[in-house]
């Protein structure tokens, strides 16, 4: 296999892989997309998985509208009424399936048009979500090119939970309480991930080097001015403020399920350099879960982990088959394949939260 095509940014390396996707790296490992990777891509190519469908995408978009729509059209008609909470979690629930858009379109894994796929990203992520694109982009690229490395990996970076027993030393004393009982609070305390994710994107729009840095803040602006003059509007102030709260906290809970089953509990690395290819780095650090089509909607795609993470650019309707595909090859290169149930991905992340925070807990009783 060719070498991967390297270029240089702002930002520091960036390498294009042969899924169709830019990963920033930092700096590369010397093995690269590796030959054992190369076998499999062109399996996949030949069947033309990486191949966009753009009616798919206008089918999937317009859904995600539908979805929406019919969210707002019940908190206008229920007007002034308690009832409107079940509304909020409705809505919450749509932040998270329009999270799929923007993150599919961030990897290119929708429209050819990319003046479409960029409208529908910042539709979903700045004005419908409140949520910075841009930041999101960045943020999510690094995680896919060193995903559950210690140090490399910004989704293991920005959680108080512990993946190491060794990050425990940088936490302060609430967050330390925290990673005692993370088995338990780990889960609790999604509810607060929509306003981390809100307070990032202050954090992020306030830089004044952030890209497309005033149509973001725009767009939220102009979503936090309308959101909050039909909640005010419509409700009481005691409603208002109940329905922030509870869709904030059905997202939260949504996106962070969502997403915990990914990598936690799966193998976990350090160093200043990346020490795995890009096949063993995607698949033995991510899980999938049984796929079903409740499955396939609940997660947009996401419980197909290993092949998402072998395959960024790859639009959903595919990773089915691609699964079928890893493996097939795994199991000839003996390499491990995580698939498990729903509820065991679940038990599996919490067992790993409280095993990895165990030695914190024994320090604790030594002490009394």
């Amino acid at each position: 296999m060719q070498s991967p095509n390297i270029s240089e940014t702002q930002s520091g390396t960036v390498r294009q892989l042969d899924t169709g996707l830019a990963v920033a790296t930092g700096e590369l490992s010397s093995q690269g997309a590796s030959a054992s990777f190369a076998e499999l891509l062109k399996r996949v190519k030949a069947e033309g998985l990486l191949d966009l469908d753009t009616r798919y995408d206008y089918r999937r978009l317009a859904l995600n509208m539908s979805l929406i729509a019919a969210g707002l059209v019940a908190f206008f008609l229920i007007g002034q009424s308690w009832w409107q909470m079940p509304v909020a979690v409705w809505m919450g629930l749509c932040g998270v399936q329009s999270a799929y858009m923007w993150h599919e379109v961030g990897h290119k894994a929708m429209f050819r048009d990319k003046r479409i796929g960029t409208l529908t990203a910042y539709f979903h992520a700045n004005f419908f979500s409140g949520v910075s694109y841009a930041w999101w982009v960045n943020h999510h690229n690094r995680h896919h090119s060193h995903p559950n490395h210690i140090s490399l990996d910004p989704d293991i970076g920005r959680r108080t939970a512990i993946f190491d027993i060794k990050q425990y030393a940088t936490r302060t004393p609430v967050q330390r309480f925290i990673v005692r009982h993370q088995r338990v609070l780990f889960f609790l305390l999604l509810v607060l991930e929509g306003y981390k994710m809100e307070k990032t994107t202050i954090k992020e729009l306030a830089r004044s080097g952030a890209k497309h840095r005033h149509l973001e803040i725009g767009l939220v602006l102009l979503r936090t001015a309308i959101y909050l003059t039909a909640v005010f509007t419509v409700l009481t102030p005691l409603q208002a403020v109940a329905f922030i709260l509870v869709q904030h906290a059905a997202l939260g809970v949504y996106f962070g399920l969502m997403f915990a089953p990914n990598h936690k509990g799966m193998e976990v690395r350090d160093g200043e350099k990346e020490t795995l290819d890009w096949l063993e780095r995607q698949v033995l650090t991510s899980r999938n879960i049984r796929p079903n089509w409740w499955i396939d909607f609940l997660y947009g795609g996401l419980n197909y982990q290993v092949e998402h993470h072998l395959f960024p650019a790859m639009p959903q309707r595919n990773l089915a088959r691609a699964r079928e595909l890893t493996r097939e090859y795994c199991a000839e290169r003996g390499i491990p394949y995580v698939e498990v149930s729903f509820w065991e991905s679940y038990r599996q992340v919490a067992t790993f939260l409280h095993e990895v925070s165990e030695p914190t807990r024994r320090k604790d009783k030594a002490a009394a």
